[in-house]
């Protein structure tokens, strides 16, 4: 049985099919059909072979990927064959915990596999969901997603996961206000509808793009503003008295800076962005303003499972999703670097 897949080549070039035999799943390993994959703002950055760290520096993400590879961490679909060790049977529709962690270090025996020194995450170090399969090493990966569709689940496990990680350490301050949310891509938009389900108040939104406020406010949020509007920070500060909990979802030093520069006394940013830039400010605004700047990424096994739970057990409707075929992963590509894509595009294999 054949494999086809659009891979990556050569780092900051186009992708381009590819095609190879699917893998035979032993012991308990899975090989799943994908139905869906969505298309992260983080497959650029592996794309480009690099993350910007500000001051024209960058992070070369290059080493310990053979080529071709396979990019796609939001994935779905079905069961079609298993191991003798793997108890799972062929047909089950599932969504793909992608962070998979080594197993053995610190990190991983705690639970946080996203966070594994030696990781092998799905799109990111081992072949991912670009493709029309995608082998698991176990079946503990694999999360049942009925009755939700297939390109929601699998948009849950990043984009979701991201923002149901990062506002559950805002739970504390949560209670004192509404959120800010910056940045309303993918991950922005599915952190609108976990904030409202989650603590059920209308969060406060940020975007410098129109259409994206639009979409913002047109699913529920108290009110959008713009970043790069110099008016917005006295206006946000207006409006909200001082934010205590928020999210910045770009992760840039722009977003930072206007996250920090609404903070009320005690107040926290969790940043989830990878846009990447420099941020500074002055040390002594830490104690003086109580303040707590948290990074996070992805989130880890059981939140992924509490995630479906909860977007099942509060019926949380999904963000705008788009279907496109597999071979248009890279038009997709261009499109969403070109910030043409509000909401999600998933890829249908």
């Amino acid at each position: 049985m054949q494999m086809h897949r659009q891979s990556l080549t050569a780092y900051a070039t186009p992708l381009r099919e590819t095609v190879v035999d699917a893998p035979q799943p032993k012991g308990s390993e899975v090989l799943v059909r994908i139905a869906r994959c969505g298309v992260c703002h983080s497959d650029l950055h592996m794309q480009d072979g690099y993350f910007l760290l500000g001051d024209g520096k960058q992070l070369d993400v290059r080493a310990g990927r053979t080529l071709p590879f396979t990019l796609g961490h939001e994935i779905a679909g079905e069961v079609e064959s298993a191991g003798a060790d793997a108890h799972v049977a062929p047909g089950a529709k599932v969504a793909i915990y992608p962070w998979i962690g080594c197993g053995q270090c610190a990190a991983c025996k705690a639970g946080d596999e996203n966070i594994c020194a030696s990781p092998r995450h799905l799109g990111i170090t081992v072949d991912g969901g670009f493709a029309t399969h995608v082998l698991i090493p176990h079946e503990r990966y694999l999360i049942d997603y009925a009755p939700l569709s297939a390109s929601y689940a699998g948009a849950l496990m990043c984009s979701g996961l991201t923002a149901y990680a990062a506002l559950k350490r805002l739970s504390d301050r949560a209670a004192r206000a509404p959120l800010l949310l910056i940045g309303l891509g993918g991950v922005g938009l599915m952190g609108l509808a976990l904030a409202r389900a989650m603590y059920g108040t209308a969060p406060f939104v940020a975007d410098i793009d129109a259409k994206k406020r639009e979409a913002a406010l047109a699913a529920g949020a108290a009110a959008a503003f713009d970043p790069a509007d110099a008016g917005a920070r006295k206006a946000l500060l207006k409006a909200s008295g001082g934010i205590y909990a928020a999210c910045d979802f770009v992760g840039s030093d722009k977003s930072l800076n206007f996250a920090t520069g609404v903070l009320a006394k005690g107040g926290k940013v969790v940043v989830t962005g990878l846009l990447g830039g420099g941020f500074s400010t002055p040390v002594a605004m830490f104690p003086l303003k109580a303040m707590t700047i948290e990074g996070t990424t992805t989130g880890t096994l059981a939140e992924a499972r509490e995630l479906i739970e909860l977007v099942r057990a509060k019926n949380i409707a999904s963000p705008p999703i788009a279907e496109r075929p597999l071979a248009q992963a890279q038009a997709t590509l261009d499109d969403l670097r070109a910030g043409h894509i509000v909401g999600r595009v998933v890829l249908t294999a």
